[in-house]
């Protein structure tokens, strides 16, 4: 599942994208954009096709990574701490970040409007709403979410 804000780049898959980035999230692994782009378009296809769900997969979606920065940078891998409760399957509480990020531009995310939307597109609100270079594309999430 692409995202429309993530259209113009997905096709090529020049950029990371965030089903990507949460099976990141999810199986402990950074990936820089500088590995990224040195995998071929098939295993980029296959990080974004590959399942990264129960503790089997997520293990094997971990170990791929492994062996792919291994051989395209000739480097390990970096491991991050996988967070137990994220946040992102938190549909109770929208995130302090995700709502002062959306009171910016005037948008008020009520507590059921976050619990209608799906683990990815929290997580992508998420990780949008941090101060970077992406947040340009916060608001069209909102929009593509239903959510302005």
């Amino acid at each position: 599942m692409f995202f429309e804000f993530e259209s113009d780049f997905v096709d090529a898959l020049r950029c990371i994208p965030m089903q990507v980035r949460y099976k990141l999230d999810t199986c402990g692994v950074k990936l820089k954009l500088n590995e990224w782009n040195h995998f071929t378009k098939e295993e980029r296809q296959l990080l974004v096709d590959r399942p990264c769900t129960t503790p089997t997969e997520i293990q094997a979606y971990r170990e791929m990574l492994h062996q792919l920065i291994q051989e395209r940078m000739g480097t390990s891998a970096t491991d991050l701490p996988v967070e137990e409760n994220p946040a992102w399957m938190d549909a109770a509480n929208v995130p302090v970040p995700v709502r002062e990020k959306a009171e910016e531009l005037d948008v008020s995310i009520t507590s059921a409007q976050w619990a209608n939307l799906l683990p990815l597109q929290r997580f992508a609100l998420i990780k949008l709403s941090r101060s970077n270079h992406e947040n340009s594309n916060f608001l069209p999430a909102l929009k593509e979410f239903n959510l302005v």
